[in-house]
């Protein structure tokens, strides 16, 4: 392999845990890799702890967003050892929070164990002026970054799960943030994304005393991600500190090589984590270079033409900064939820149903939608 710059990371060694799992050893298993990679010691001195989920389509589908199972695992373990929990989730133009903890069945689970699904848009977001230059972020939205005022201070644990993404390749620790950092106008970072999920990464490293990510493997997702995608089981789960560490090992379990990722590259040579998978302690038990899923990333129709159109400056202007933007949200909304999801998505699923990880999401209850689903409203362009 070709040789990289040295890790410049204050971890020395990235270390991350990959375990194999099953569906009827998931919650202790869950609880296994997090004693495994010590997760508490990142966490010095804090009791409070940002729970950021990943929901990548309101609709429930296998490897888009944060699974039940994932969610019971680690916030069983957050609240045993007596951390205070905040789950947290944004609202895109596509997506709606609570609409999505009900169908991918969270509500439960946070009754369960006692703690409040907090949507991104109800609380306070704050100008907020980055300690470190940044690459994209100020050129894209000015000078004016705003932040939710609640993460600052707090510790913060990612639930991200394996799959591929028609932006960035693969959508993992790192571009979970992408929801929780910019409010609901970020479509306009695709344009330079690998930039901007850099930028997030060191604001991440500079309001949060710890940080933390868990992965779920257990149903992987390829082609064109991070919705319309073809879920393989894949029984692996992954975590560490340095997110960019499992970023990288993620990359390399689907199939790609880490530093062929531009934002992954990017963050490597700024020290912000480690990509080179040679100086990365990855422990567990399994072998990383026996584990090679092949999978492929391909883009969808709206990626496509988010791509293409956002690489022309008049019309980038019209479509994406004025109410026009209404008619591509539309497009995406009928293209996605009325023509792919009850077609072609509704056999993938049904096909999922009938495997262990299906039946097993099959025993967990939706619960009681909420009768307060009020957000705020934001100005989408």
């Amino acid at each position: 392999m070709p040789k990289y710059s040295k890790c410049n990371f204050e971890l020395k060694t990235s270390r991350v845990i990959i375990l194999h799992t099953s569906p009827e050893t998931v919650i202790g298993d869950y609880e296994r890799l997090m004693r495994l990679a010590d997760y508490g010691k990142f966490f010095p001195d804090v009791k409070d702890v940002i729970l950021k989920l990943n929901l990548s389509w309101t609709l429930f589908f296998p490897a888009c967003s944060t699974p039940v199972w994932q969610l019971e695992g680690v916030l069983k373990v957050l609240v045993e050892d007596g951390f205070r929990v905040f789950p947290v989730e944004n609202q895109t133009v596509v997506t709606h929070p609570w609409k999505g903890a009900y169908l991918n069945k969270w509500l439960p689970i946070f009754e369960k164990y006692a703690v409040k699904f907090i949507p991104l848009p109800n609380v306070e977001w704050v100008e907020y002026e980055p300690k470190s230059g940044l690459l994209a972020l100020d050129e894209l939205f000015g000078s004016k970054i705003l932040i939710p005022n609640l993460f600052i201070g707090k510790g913060i644990v990612h639930l991200a799960t394996l799959k591929t993404h028609g932006h960035t390749t693969v959508t993992c620790a790192i571009k979970n943030s992408f929801g929780g950092l910019i409010p609901k106008y970020r479509h306009h970072a695709h344009r330079r994304i690998h930039e901007v999920l850099v930028d997030l990464l060191q604001i991440q490293r500079e309001i949060h005393p710890g940080m933390f990510a868990v992965v779920d493997g257990t149903v992987m997702g390829g082609g064109a991600g991070p919705r319309t995608m073809i879920p393989r089981e894949g029984n692996i789960l992954i975590a560490g500190a340095d997110q960019v560490a499992v970023d990288s090992v993620a990359a390399r379990i689907m199939g790609f090589n880490p530093m062929d990722i531009k934002y992954l590259r990017i963050a490597h040579e700024k020290g912000l984590g480690c990509a080179d998978l040679d100086q990365i302690d990855v422990v567990g038990g399994l072998d990383l270079r026996k584990i090679n899923f092949k999978l492929k990333v391909k883009r969808s129709p709206v990626v496509f033409f988010d791509q293409l159109l956002r690489g022309k400056p008049l019309i980038d202007r019209v479509l994406f900064h004025t109410p026009m933007f209404k008619l591509a949200i539309l497009a995406s909304n009928i293209y996605h939820d009325c023509i792919w999801y009850p077609t072609i998505g509704r056999i993938r699923v049904n096909r999922f149903l009938k495997t262990e990880w299906g039946r097993l999401w099959l025993k967990y209850p939706y619960g009681e939608y909420p009768r307060d689903t009020q957000l705020k409203g934001w100005d989408p362009y």
